[in-house]
């Protein structure tokens, strides 16, 4: 895996990247359909750019005009 790959995003750069805001992305997450973040402290939490990336791909384009 490639250093970049690796990378930490935090909520707004998910957000940026995937079109959506906090509430859509947590509801996501609730139903099992997007990547779950780290936890970076007690309050604290990013997501693998590596596991939105492969989200992101994996999407057909009917999921992405399903907002």
């Amino acid at each position: 895996m490639s250093e970049r790959s690796d990378r930490i995003l935090r909520r707004p750069e998910v957000e940026s990247l995937v079109g959506v805001k906090r509430s859509t992305l947590y509801d996501w997450m609730a139903r099992g359909s997007f990547p779950k973040p780290v936890a970076l402290g007690p309050r604290l939490v990013g997501w693998r750019q590596s596991d939105v990336t492969t989200w992101l791909e994996a999407r057909t384009p009917r999921d992405r005009n399903a907002r």
